[in-house]
């Protein structure tokens, strides 16, 4: 067995290597806790984090019951987030090098593939965001200048469609200059970005003379309440929903762990920059959402929409963090797995840096503002959609390096396509039957959830409530089954 720490020359077959999916050297390990709990804050801190309370307290939660239940979620997936790390921190290697060992050398293209578009969804969005601050910073100091008509096809504006452009253009020369170019970009950013919320908490708190009646506001589900004993119905969706949203990470993570200086490293940057940061910041979404109530007379859960609101010198600089928090976010969630993901397809053709162009074009491709208007309640209906396909490859995944090959791997046999890893032409058939059972308790869910059919057996309905969950077990247990028997 080999590992990073012990490098060794691999001689891989063209079409599995090239040097961004080779195993991290010792001088490429620079990322110590501090960078990664950075990491980490720079990517929580973001428009869809900070609006991930919302629905939860409209469904009839109390703002302690939805943050609770935030944090609950991160706790929750911080486990299979530092048990996937540690292959990372331990071989230096990348996700989807990763995966050849449960899924073979060539059939790791395919969850790779799949966690990299979903992830060249989440790319869109997020840059629609991002050009949807500049837009609106250039409006406030030209006076509504750029509001025109809207462009045919397009269906936005001419101002829209440039900042959005502009947004994009930044990503993509982060995406020139690597990973590396990120992590600085994440231990700078991330100070300001806590020091912004502090900020904005603290105007709120001043503004409306407290933080107003939403934070007094009892759960509807206490007795009395219009949804008394109805709780349960509404707790274990947004659950899993709050569990999806990083549910992508869980599975890329060692994208990151492999540059870490050591599984201590990685093990507590993770611990500090997850959880308790997410439930902060949801705590200042809920938070300043209810002082809006009072300033403004409306409840405003946009934070783009509200600093629009605020008028004056505020409003730029607002903006501005909320530019740097969305660039953060994206280049670290949305970016370097799809980069790596598309690498591993033909790796003698495509670099990491020609994957990240792949996602940037994506990113445009889907017309992410198209996407948001066709789905006002996109966040629970894609996080628990795509958490149910990716719970099920997290499962294959620990089941194959905890339980049957206890964290041992041939490295060098990660890059040919006659070693161990090579299964039956490349394809474990193990893992690609547990994927499909694992997924398949939970497509009727998905189905009506997302309108393709009118209605399903209610035992399909609890099962998705808990796709990842359900995903994950069906998955992993499947796959022991039939990798003991082979």
């Amino acid at each position: 067995m080999t590992s990073a720490h012990a490098p060794t020359r691999i001689l891989g077959t063209s079409d599995l290597i090239n040097s961004d999916l080779l195993p991290s050297t010792p001088d490429q390990r620079t990322w110590d806790w501090k960078a990664i709990a950075a990491l980490w804050v720079g990517m929580v801190v973001c428009v869809p984090a900070y609006m991930l309370a919302a629905g939860m307290v409209s469904e009839g939660m109390s703002w302690g019951q939805a943050v609770g239940t935030i944090l609950l979620a991160n706790m929750i997936v911080l486990v299979p987030m530092l048990l996937i790390g540690h292959a990372g921190a331990k071989h230096g290697i990348p996700f989807p090098v990763l995966l050849r060992a449960s899924f073979g050398t060539r059939g790791a293209r395919l969850p790779a593939v799949l966690r990299g578009l979903v992830a060249c969804g989440w790319f869109g969005i997020q840059t629609w965001v991002g050009g949807a601050a500049i837009y609106t910073i250039l409006n406030v100091l030209t006076g509504n200048a750029m509001v025109g008509d809207k462009l045919p096809l397009l269906g936005i504006d001419l101002g829209q469609t440039l900042s959005f452009l502009a947004f994009w253009a930044l990503h993509v020369v982060f995406i020139r200059y690597g990973t590396e170019s990120i992590r600085w970009l994440e231990l700078l950013a991330a100070p300001l970005l806590i020091l912004m919320c502090m900020a904005l908490l603290a105007w709120a708190y001043v503004q409306a003379d407290g933080f107003g009646p939403m934070l007094s506001t009892p759960s509807r589900f206490a007795e009395g309440g219009d949804r008394a004993g109805q709780f349960a119905s509404v707790f274990w969706p947004s659950l899993t929903a709050m569990v999806g949203f990083w549910a992508t990470l869980a599975l890329n993570i060692p994208d990151f762990t492999r540059y870490a200086k050591s599984q201590r490293d990685q093990i507590i940057g993770q611990a500090l920059g997850l959880p308790l940061p997410m439930a902060l910041l949801a705590f200042v979404g809920v938070a300043v959402t209810s002082a809006t109530v009072i300033i403004y007379g409306e409840a405003i859960w946009d934070p783009v929409a509200l600093t629009g609101r605020m008028g004056g010198s505020a409003v730029v600089v607002a903006l501005l963090a909320l530019l740097l928090a969305t660039l953060t976010t994206n280049l670290a969630a949305n970016v370097v797995a799809p980069a790596n993901g598309f690498s591993n397809l033909a790796p003698e053709k495509i670099s990491f840096r020609m994957g990240g162009y792949i996602t940037a074009g994506i990113g445009i491709a889907i017309f992410p503002w198209k996407l948001l208007e066709s789905t006002g309640a996109y966040i629970f209906t894609w996080l628990i959609g795509y958490s149910a396909l990716l719970g099920p490859i997290a499962g294959i995944m620990l089941a194959d390096y905890f339980l049957i090959r206890r964290t041992e791997l041939n490295v060098p046999a990660l890059f040919r396509h006659d070693g161990e890893y090579s299964y039956r032409g490349g394809w474990n058939p193990c893992a690609l039957i547990a994927l499909v059972l694992g997924v398949l308790p939970n497509l009727p869910g998905f189905l009506q959830a997302a309108g393709f059919v009118s209605g399903v057996p209610g035992i399909f309905t609890a099962i998705y409530t808990y796709a990842w969950f359900v995903g994950l077990l069906v998955a992993g247990g499947v796959y022991l089954l039939l990798m003991r028997r082979c």
